[in-house]
């Protein structure tokens, strides 16, 4: 049986970046979990991860920006609000070298609570 990641990984993870980082980082951390209370803390693909019902966002640092991952519903949802960001089909990057959009981010994944536990009802009913 596989070990699940617990949130001290994370702690690690976040404890390689600078402080100036780390302090980011660590605010996303937060942001996502008052967001999404009932969320799991793990590590997916190498980087921080939240998971409720499935994967809910995942965010992670590199040299200039911060990578957010809502998946692509998550983007499509927010597409005006990003449009001033570089964006992908599932991953938005916020540069470090302007101030982080905390309150888009608490709103991203409070869609992403909503649409992760209405698919998991949808699931439960169809059995």
């Amino acid at each position: 049986m596989m070990r699940k990641p617990t949130s001290s990984e994370i702690d690690a993870f976040i404890a390689k970046y600078p402080k100036d980082v780390q302090m980011i980082l660590n605010k996303i951390r937060e942001t996502i979990r008052n967001a999404a209370p009932g969320a799991e803390e793990t590590i997916n693909y190498g980087i921080p991860t939240f998971i409720l019902n499935g994967n809910l966002v995942h965010f992670s640092a590199f040299k200039t920006h911060i990578g957010f991952y809502p998946t692509p519903s998550g983007i499509e949802k927010f597409k005006k609000e990003l449009s001033k960001y570089e964006a992908a089909k599932g991953s938005v990057k916020f540069p470090l070298d302007k101030p982080i959009p905390y309150v888009l981010i608490e709103k991203i994944v409070k869609f992403r609570v909503k649409e992760n536990l209405a698919k998991s009802a949808g699931k439960k009913r169809k059995r």
